[in-house]
């Protein structure tokens, strides 16, 4: 009898062991699941973080080119300036040489007046000098003789 009271005193001993070892497989496989959620939570958070900073990038990205075009623009219209103000300078020394051009031609005009006043004013002296030489022969002709 005392063999047969060690088997069935076994038994129980052996069924509390399978539950135990049921409840502790039960708690594992509860707190792998739970870590499980808890990873997929972190996962679905580092996910959305990825994703916001992705879209926060893109922003960067599409203010950068933003300002690169702008840069170009600005660029550009300096160019645009700088052909200007080059133009705006070969314009003024044309201007520049016209006037000078224009002081000579002045120049010239107010001397060939003054050589043409001066020729003028010794006409009129020879026409004046005729005149009197004129004016005296006529008041020698109409003298009468003494003789």
């Amino acid at each position: 009898m005392a063999d047969t009271n060690r088997g069935y005193g076994q038994k129980p001993l052996e069924a509390e062991q399978t539950r135990d070892k049921a409840k502790g497989e039960d708690r594992v496989g509860e707190h792998d699941r739970r870590l499980t959620e808890e990873r997929r939570v972190v996962d679905e958070a580092a996910w959305g973080e990825a994703e916001q900073l992705r879209r926060l990038a893109e922003e960067a990205r599409v203010i950068h080119e933003q300002h690169r075009e702008e840069l170009e623009q600005i660029r550009q219209e300096r160019e645009g300036a700088r052909h200007a103000a080059e133009e705006a300078r070969g314009a003024a020394e044309q201007a520049r040489a016209a006037a000078e051009d224009a002081r000579h031609a002045t120049v010239d005009a107010v001397r060939a007046t003054a050589e043409t006043l001066s020729a003028t004013i010794e006409q009129m002296k020879f026409v004046e000098e005729m005149r009197r030489a004129c004016h005296d022969i006529k008041g020698i002709a109409n003298k009468p003789d003494s003789n």
